[in-house]
Parts: structure tokens; C-alpha cells; sequence
């Protein structure tokens, strides 16, 4: 039976801004929006808790001799099908590289050969433009360095294990959000008058995935239930290769292994990629990642191979020590071993839809990162691109705020009038863990690389079932998570039953070769708000 929820919002905070999340995208905004008042970031779980520590490969940007952010932009537009929103691409590559000298200038240390900064080779870009640190440690570096610099500023404050349930929607516009503090269960109101989402991807709802356990699709959740439209959800990029043993969870083995040589052979020990694409393993990541699928079903295997025993060992100690390091552990060693791998949910195209500045349609809600739908990713989003839209965007979605802000102040809002929210019952979940990786199971099955209208429609229909059995769950963090992650799968299997023709990181097995009328169309989520309860929303009377 439903039970009455006995948890109230015991207090309330007051702020000029509010970031959610604690990547590069939220800690360039915090950066930005220091010094136009106080700033609150809030994040779940701990400070090394998101997707941007653990990035690999690197960062894409036109800065070598050799390159030009003209090239760059028809690199992006070219590896995003066309579908990529030509002006926010523009704005990527051309302030792409203020960004990565202003890092430079903070503090960053990016590989260098001979004094030089070195620049790798990733699939689909047509010049050698990727920075790296540490070999393969280039998101721990930035958080490092943005880390650093945000706690040298007085006006930003951090509060991790702090998890954001539902956004505060006041008079049609955002004005906060309700957050629960992990370790005590209680409940308080942030009011600010913008709020910046950088809450990352969804990489949890399946069954195979690079993400962190955190990537839970909060951030895109949220901004549904709170009207806000998301955009192009059935673009979702599987990476070509993760470590495959049954023993492990999948481990992201970096694009730039395959731009430094390495090669996939399938289980009869054969090049296979000449048969799929003429830049062979530096084709784009959908490319690679359906050929992988298409020779694991032929060859009925689980996995295929990445070789990079030709290299020299220590090369590969130098360039890949995280790699290398992490596969010892699994008893791999990787300059003689060919390393099992198989695709793995990556990336997120799709998400909260934002206007060139990082505004969202919901008025006081700003959204950059992976949580975002900017539009530079279009189908397919170009090898190391993310971290670089994560530094533009987060920069640009606080300017806008800023702007925002400068004609709303921060609401006035009592506990009395939020009364005991939320005033309907609540219902306890009896196995989340089970519903979860039946989920994680139903998205890896029915909505993954390879996806069919008949099974699309079944899936849509499973996961609306699963939606209404949760209905207004009780509020911890694990309910929390899961109800979030069921709503991203619906809005993702819904676009990709709605999108009836192939193009990038989708496939349609039943319209293998028709991009179809209107191609050019961008899929959209939005479900206007029916309720007073999730999230909390207040209309006052004129």
C-alpha cells in the first residue's frame, strides 16, 4: 500500500547561482559565474564521482601548425551526419582553442614532445589535433586543474553527496531545485536565480556501459518532468571498444589506440574493418562499433580483439599507463595479448535542448555537457569532442545566466507556502536492484546498436508500464535514480521508434538504407507538467 511521505523540506538555502554537477561543463560555469555573485555547486556522491575524471582519450582542438578550425568544423559536421547544428558547431571550433590556452595558463599539463604540445590521431579527424595528458589521463587532469582554480574563488562553495531530486518551478520559470542530503536523508530548497544543469549522460540504463555507476541521467529527468524539452534521445554512441570479461565491468580502452595503430581482428584472427569502411579502425565511432557487432554475429562470438602487440612495450607503458595498468590487473598484458573487446553505451547525443548560449526552454534553467543537446554532436559526436563543448558551453551557458539573472532576482519562497511536500503518497520500490537491470537488459536488447520497429514498439510499451508501476516513488537516491533512468529510456526508445530511417549512431534493421522524408528533423521530448508534486511547481496569483 502507498504510504504518506513523512519527509519535509526542513530548510532553505538562498544563492545568486546554482550549478548541479561537477564536470568540466559545471566547474567552467561555477569559473565563470564567480565573479558576478555567490555560487553554489551541488553534486552527488564525491568530487571524483563523474564521467569527465574518467575521460581517456583527450581533447580535440585546432591548435597545431598543421590544422585549422575550418577543418575541424567539416570534421564535426562531417562524423555528426549532417544533422549537427551548424552555428553551435562554429562556436565549438573557434572558441575552442581560447578555451584550452586559458587551461594552459591555469595550470594544465598536456603531453608535450620536444617542448611542443603532442597531438594524437583519433577516427574521423582528418589531422592529428587530439591533447592528452598523462598519456591516458586527460579528464582527471582538467578536473584537476578547474578544481583548483574554483577553490581560489570565495564566492564558490561545493557540497558533494548531495543528491538533485526535482527542479523548483515558480510562475513558469526555474527557480532552484529540492535536493537530498545523502547522509542524513533530509531535504532542503536551494532558490537562486539561475540554475546551471551539468549532470552528464545516462550511461547506467544499459547493461553494457563506460559511464560511472553516477551517470544515471538525472539532469535530463529533471528538466522532462519540468517541462523542458530534450532533443534527439535516440542518438546514443556506443564506443567500439571496452575491455570484455565476464569477470569485469566494461573499461573504456581510448579511440587513440586505434589512432596510434592498433588494429581489431575478429576471433578467427582476421583484419575485418577494410570490409566495412576505407579508414579502416579510423573510421567514425558508429561505423567501428556496428562493424565490431556485425562480426561478433557472424562469427557467433562474444567479443573481438584490438591488437597493439606490434607496437613497441614501452611505447605503450608511456602513451597508455592507465590501459596498461588496468588490464594487468586482469591478468592482460597488452604489449603481448590481444585485448578482448566489444561495444559499450558511451555517449550521449541527445538531452536537454539548449539554444546556442546554453538556455534551455524552460525560463532560468541552463543546461552544458553531456546533459545538453547543443547540436554540435548531430547523429554521431567526433572522437574527443565532449570535454571541448564542455569548456565552451559551460562558459557560455553562465554567460547567459549571468544575463538572465541581471533581470530576476532570487525568488522569495517560505517553508509555509511549500507546505509537506510532497502532499501525494509516495511508494517504496520492493527490489530497485532488480528493476534496474531488467531495465538495463531491456535498453541492451531492444535499444541498442541494432534496433527494429516491432521490438521498439514492445519496448515503449514495457518501459510506460515500468513508469506508471513507480509512479511517485519514496525519495532516496537510489528510487531516485532508477524512476530517472526509466524515464530516459522511454524518451529514448519513443525517438527511436519515431526516427523510421537509418542515419549515424542510430540503425534501424527494418530501414537499413532510407534516410526517409524530412531526415533533417530533430526529435523531441516534452510532457507539460500535470502535477504540483514532481517537481515541485508554484503558481501565484496575479
Amino acid at each position: 500500500m502507498p504510504r504518506t511521505n513523512t519527509k519535509k523540506i526542513s530548510q532553505i538555502i538562498e544563492t545568486d547561482f546554482l550549478v548541479i554537477g561537477s564536470g568540466v561543463a559545471g566547474l567552467r560555469a561555477a569559473l565563470e559565474l564567480s565573479s558576478h555573485g555567490r555560487v553554489l555547486m551541488v553534486a552527488k556522491g564525491g568530487p571524483q564521482e563523474n564521467s569527465t575524471f574518467f575521460a581517456q582519450g583527450g581533447v580535440a582542438v585546432a591548435l597545431s601548425e598543421e590544422d585549422h578550425v575550418d577543418l575541424h568544423f567539416t570534421d564535426t559536421i562531417k562524423a555528426g551526419h549532417q544533422l549537427c547544428r551548424k552555428p553551435a558547431t562554429k562556436a565549438l571550433v573557434q572558441e575552442g582553442p581560447a578555451r584550452i590556452e586559458e587551461l594552459l595558463s591555469w595550470g594544465a599539463k598536456f603531453d608535450k614532445i620536444k617542448g611542443k604540445l603532442a597531438f594524437a590521431h583519433e577516427g574521423a579527424h582528418s589531422r592529428r589535433r587530439i591533447l592528452r595528458a598523462g598519456g591516458d589521463a586527460i579528464g582527471s587532469e582538467m578536473v584537476r586543474v578547474l578544481t583548483a582554480c574554483a577553490r581560489q574563488q570565495s564566492t564558490i562553495t561545493w557540497i558533494g553527496n548531495q543528491f538533485s531530486i526535482d527542479l523548483l518551478v515558480l510562475d513558469g520559470q526555474c527557480c532552484g531545485a529540492i535536493v537530498l542530503e545523502e547522509l542524513t536523508g533530509k531535504l532542503k530548497l536551494i532558490l537562486a536565480s539561475a540554475t546551471v544543469l551539468s549532470t552528464g549522460g545516462a550511461g547506467q540504463v544499459y547493461a553494457r556501459t563506460t559511464n560511472p555507476g553516477s551517470a544515471t541521467g538525472d539532469g535530463m529527468a529533471m528538466a522532462l518532468r519540468a517541462g523542458a524539452v530534450l532533443e534527439d534521445m535516440e542518438f546514443v554512441q556506443f564506443h567500439p571498444t571496452a575491455l570484455y570479461l565476464p569477470s569485469s565491468p566494461p573499461f573504456l580502452l581510448s579511440e587513440a589506440m586505434r589512432g596510434e595503430g592498433g588494429r581489431l581482428r575478429n576471433n578467427k584472427r582476421e583484419f575485418f574493418m577494410k570490409r566495412y569502411h576505407k579508414d579502416r579502425e579510423l573510421a567514425s565511432r558508429d561505423v567501428v562499433a556496428r562493424a565490431i557487432w556485425s562480426e561478433m554475429e557472424a562469427t557467433k562470438a562474444r567479443h573481438v580483439y584490438l591488437d597493439v602487440t606490434h607496437l613497441s612495450a614501452s611505447f605503450i607503458k608511456k602513451r597508455f599507463p592507465t590501459i596498461y595498468s588496468t588490464c594487468l590487473r586482469y591478468d592482460i598484458d597488452i604489449t603481448e595479448e590481444w585485448i578482448p573487446v566489444s561495444p559499450s553505451a558511451h555517449y550521449w547525443m541527445g538531452g536537454v535542448h539548449t539554444d546556442i548560449h546554453g538556455a534551455t526552454t524552460l525560463p532560468g534553467l541552463f543546461a552544458a555537457g553531456e546533459v545538453a543537446c547543443s547540436g554540435v554532436h548531430g547523429a554521431n559526436r567526433l572522437a574527443s569532442n565532449s570535454l571541448l563543448e564542455g569548456l565552451v558551453f559551460g562558459l557560455r551557458s553562465a554567460q547567459s545566466a549571468v544575463d538572465f539573472s541581471s533581470d530576476h532576482t532570487i525568488p522569495s519562497l517560505s517553508l509555509r507556502e511549500i507546505g509537506n511536500w510532497p502532499k501525494s503518497p509516495t511508494k517504496p520500490v520492493r527490489d530497485t536492484e532488480k528493476l534496474r537491470n531488467s531495465l538495463r537488459r531491456l535498453m541492451w536488447t531492444k535499444i541498442g546498436l541494432v534496433r527494429n520497429g516491432d521490438v521498439l514498439s514492445k519496448a515503449v510499451n514495457q518501459l510506460t508500464r515500468w513508469e506508471k508501476m513507480l509512479g511517485q516513488t519514496s525519495l532516496t537516491r537510489t528510487n531516485m535514480e532508477t524512476r530517472n533512468l526509466i524515464e530516459v529510456a522511454r524518451c529514448t526508445a519513443e525517438a527511436a521508434l519515431w526516427r523510421e530511417n537509418t542515419i549515424g549512431a542510430h540503425f534501424r534493421k527494418d530501414f537499413p538504407n532510407a534516410k526517409g522524408l524530412n531526415w533533417k528533423t530533430h526529435s523531441q521530448s516534452h510532457r507539460p507538467l500535470k502535477t504540483t508534486d514532481f517537481p515541485l511547481t508554484i503558481k501565484r496569483a496575479k
